[in-house]
């Protein structure tokens, strides 16, 4: 294992698993070597925050790794130390890493990396730092009263993953974005969805209080697991309304090049049968987490990868 580099707080060592013997030597900062790690972490990890689409042009495709492992690494300080106090410490590291990097100080290899994509495709701050503000918000805030306060999450947690990509396929104009923020505010409410109960094992929920109220249904019975005809009118009023936020969204599939649409329309396209497969199991998401099956999988990516061949 490499020496700790002066620059990573011990806890990074002891709390990530993205730690040491995965970043490049400590003297290394060449951007060929950031780069390497920042593909190696988007295709080995578990779970992506930004999928790489396989039909990316190999020059793009490495900026996508640059985000994600800007990404990867935020979402892993907020959630993997189980410490409030020291995840939000890291996280104002993190932070003070990106200021840096955009006065053109880094050590830290995603930033090696990112700082070429940011002078590539002259990417503003903010969007780098609303993700942290969302990652902070996670860390002191397990309640929305409404389901406004909901979507102001999202627009910190979501909405910023779409910026950068259009970002980084050329559009930067506010009709775009509101259209992005749409999508993507619709597939983070579509994971609340699948997730309630994963997340009521962090003592999070995101199903609006007053939602809750309206069909007259208590955390206590969220707890209990009780699922009747009170918690399946909550979640398909939430499916519902997560529907009409896709359908929104779908317009940009228009609005930019043909083959960057089909993925916005994939991706569009998945949340909605995610929605589909939450309405087969008449909303009950407690007893079984809803998921999409390998065949459906493979049945929306192989629908999508002819339309792409047929634009080529």
């Amino acid at each position: 294992m490499s020496q700790l580099p002066d620059y990573l707080p011990e806890a990074v060592l002891r709390f990530n698993d993205l730690a040491l013997d995965a970043l490049p030597g400590a003297g290394d900062a060449s951007l060929e070597s950031a780069h390497r790690y920042c593909s190696r972490l988007a295709r080995r990890h578990y779970e992506n925050f930004i999928v790489v689409s396989p039909f990316l042009p190999s020059a793009l495709r490495r900026h996508f790794y640059h985000v994600y492992a800007y990404c990867r690494w935020s979402d892993d300080l907020a959630d993997e130390t189980g410490d409030t106090g020291l995840s939000l410490e890291l996280l104002d590291w993190w932070d003070a890493e990106l200021l840096a990097c955009y006065d053109n100080e880094f050590r830290h290899p995603v930033f090696i990396a990112l700082r070429e994509t940011i002078d590539r495709f002259d990417i503003p701050i903010t969007p780098f730092r609303d993700l942290l503000t969302a990652f902070r918000q996670d860390q002191v805030v397990t309640r929305y009263r409404t389901y406004a306060d909901v979507l102001e999450y999202c627009r910190y947690s979501a909405n910023p993953v779409g910026r950068l990509v259009l970002y980084l396929c050329g559009y930067r104009d506010r009709e775009r974005q509101l259209l992005s923020d749409a999508t993507c505010t619709a597939l983070q409410l579509a994971n609340f969805w699948q997730d309630v109960r994963v997340d009521l094992a962090k003592d999070r929920i995101y199903l609006p209080l007053e939602d809750l109220d309206r069909y007259h249904y208590t955390e206590e019975d969220l707890e209990a697991g009780v699922v009747d005809d009170r918690f399946r009118g909550l979640m398909a009023y939430q499916v519902n309304r997560t529907r009409k936020l896709f359908d929104e969204g779908l317009g940009l599939r228009g609005m930019v090049d043909a083959k960057v649409g089909l993925d916005i329309e994939l991706f569009n396209r998945c949340g909605s049968a995610l929605l589909d497969q939450i309405e087969r199991q008449r909303f009950d998401v407690l007893t079984r987490r809803p998921t999409l099956s390998a065949a459906r999988k493979t049945g929306l990516f192989m629908k999508y990868a002819l339309k792409r061949l047929w634009i080529r």
